[in-house]
Parts: structure tokens; C-alpha cells; sequence
């Protein structure tokens, strides 16, 4: 694609993870502008369909973050409509969106998952579904928003949960703690980029830690042993390929390597719309393998396309 080439970046919407799609959407069109192509951007609403074709770009730049933009809905209108756009295609994304399927593709492939169940908010609200340590979490949905760790010294489990102001679906996903590391993997195309150590400045990798500055210490590469090191990349990319994705993707790791541990390795999810914040681990990863932010947004730019 010639540097003229017109690019509608789309991000927003409606979902709980709307500010940090804005966040990941504007810094995006900055770079795109800086790399000389022409830019709209769109705030999505329900109207998109129209907005498109009032707007008519080359190509999409899918800026969005949780469901419809990143579950498949919103790639299934751009496959429609015939109109290139980055990331992932419909049946992969729609696979990654939805942890519990997700984590039968990776069984499938031999990618090691935490013990978890799918239940019930309400239930989940009420006792202990499975033995503390444990995570609560939306089946569907990403930047740690929604996620509990529930510990050996809480009597009952966050009430919030089945509460009547619950953002996301019925059903959660109750997924045994794994202690160690919080570790991640993109993936570029069909290259896996660097692993980096995750290290919450207090608490554990939530909304905060990710997305305000100094919410989280990144190591990069993290400190592992090579053939560990090693071992995450491979993953990271047969987790990537065996759901399908494009473009770039980002699998999340815990590693257990605490004094007396399993030394387990557990693949937690892939992310197929990693968030492009200036806090982001893609940006940095990417960085870390000689691609500048343009040259990344630029790379996403060439790599669409509209059957993916």
C-alpha cells in the first residue's frame, strides 16, 4: 500500500474497555499520520456501517478493545463490506474472546492450562467453586477489568460479583491461582518477539497496573532461563497459530518458579487486539526488536487485508 493510502482507525465504543481503545486509537493515528497516510478516525457507535461508507477508507486500523470490537462482530462487517483491516479475522477472534474456548484450542495443542471451571456468576458470588487460591474472571472481555483473586484467607467471594451492576456476561471463568510470574509474547506475523516480566508495582497486573504510568515494572527480556525463554516464544506463537490470528497478537503466561514450586508454565489467554497505549506491552516488545512505533502501525497497515 502506497503512503496515500487512506486509513479509517477505529476505537471507542461502548464496552468497559472504551478508554484505553480511545488511548490505543489516538496514538495509533498519530503515528499512521506520521508515516504520511491520510487519516479518519472513527469513534464507534452502532451507526458504523454507515459511517464506513460515508467515510470510504483503504483500510481499517482496529483500534477496538472488547466485545464486538475484538470477539469477531465487528470483523464480520469489514469482511462484508470488503474492507481490509488489521489484527485478527472472525473465527480467530471470536475463538481468543472467549477464554473458555480458547483453552479447549489450547488443550488441543498440547499448550498447558490452569485448572478452571466455567459456572455461574451468582454461584461464583456465593462460595468457594474450586479451592483458594483461585482468579475470577469474565469469560469474555480483557484488560483485567472484572478480574478477582480470590486468597486462602477470604471466607466468601466477592460479592460484586453477582451483583446487579455486573458489566459482563452470566457466566465466569474460576481459574486456579498460578503463583510465580507474570509473563507475555507477542507475536509479529509469524515471528515471536520477546518475552517480557510483568512486576505490578502493588497488587497484581489489573487495569491500573497495565494502563497508568508506573502501575507496572517491565522487565524486558525477562530475566529466564534461555530454554524457558525459549519455550515461551514457541508457545506463544503455536497458541497464536492454533487459534488462527493475524497480524499481531500477545499471549499472556503465569510461571511458576517460587521457592519449592511446580515450575508450571500456563498459557492464560491471546490477546488479538493488544492494547497500542504508551504504557502497551506490544509497542515495547517491538521496540525491543528493532520496530518504532510507526514502523509497527505501518507493518499492521500493509499486513491487512479483508479474508483473514
Amino acid at each position: 500500500m502506497s503512503s496515500d493510502t487512506h486509513v479509517a482507525v477505529v476505537y471507542g465504543g461502548w464496552t468497559p474497555e472504551r478508554e484505553v481503545s480511545l488511548d490505543s486509537g489516538r496514538a495509533c493515528a498519530g503515528a499512521l499520520r506520521r508515516c504520511g497516510y491520510k487519516v479518519t478516525e472513527i469513534d464507534a457507535a452502532r451507526d458504523i456501517v454507515s459511517v464506513l461508507g460515508k467515510v470510504a477508507p483503504d483500510v481499517v486500523f482496529n483500534a477496538l478493545h472488547g466485545v464486538w470490537g475484538e470477539d469477531g462482530c465487528v470483523q464480520g462487517i469489514l469482511e462484508t463490506l470488503e474492507i481490509p483491516y488489521t489484527h485478527s479475522g472472525v473465527t480467530a477472534s471470536a475463538l481468543a474472546a472467549d477464554k473458555h474456548l480458547a483453552r479447549t484450542i489450547f488443550a488441543a495443542n498440547d499448550i498447558a492450562v490452569a485448572e478452571a471451571v466455567v459456572v455461574s456468576r451468582f454461584e461464583a458470588a456465593k462460595r468457594h467453586i474450586i479451592q483458594p487460591p483461585y482468579v475470577i474472571k469474565p469469560v469474555r472481555g480483557g484488560s483485567s477489568v472484572g478480574v478477582y483473586i480470590v486468597t486462602e484467607d477470604d471466607e466468601l467471594p466477592p460479592r460484586v460479583v453477582g451483583g446487579g451492576d455486573w458489566p459482563f456476561d452470566d457466566e465466569v471463568l474460576v481459574e486456579a491461582f498460578i503463583a510465580g510470574r507474570e509473563l507475555t509474547c507477542a507475536v509479529m506475523g509469524d515471528v515471536a518477539l520477546g518475552v517480557i516480566d510483568i512486576v505490578p508495582t502493588a497488587g497484581f497486573y489489573d487495569y491500573e497496573a497495565k494502563y497508568v504510568i508506573g502501575g507496572s515494572k517491565h522487565i524486558l527480556p525477562a530475566e529466564l532461563k534461555p530454554n524457558i525463554y525459549l519455550r515461551i516464544q514457541k508457545v506463544a506463537l503455536r497458541a497464536h497459530m492454533a487459534l488462527g490470528c493475524r497480524g499481531v497478537s500477545r499471549a499472556d503466561f503465569r510461571y511458576d518458579d517460587t521457592s519449592g514450586g511446580t515450575g508450571e508454565l500456563v498459557c492464560l489467554e491471546v490477546n488479538t487486539q493488544p492494547g497500542m497505549t504508551e504504557t502497551s506491552l506490544v509497542p515495547e516488545l517491538a521496540a525491543h526488536a528493532g520496530y518504532s512505533f510507526e514502523d509497527l502501525v505501518r507493518w499492521m497497515v500493509e499486513d491487512a487485508s479483508w479474508r483473514r
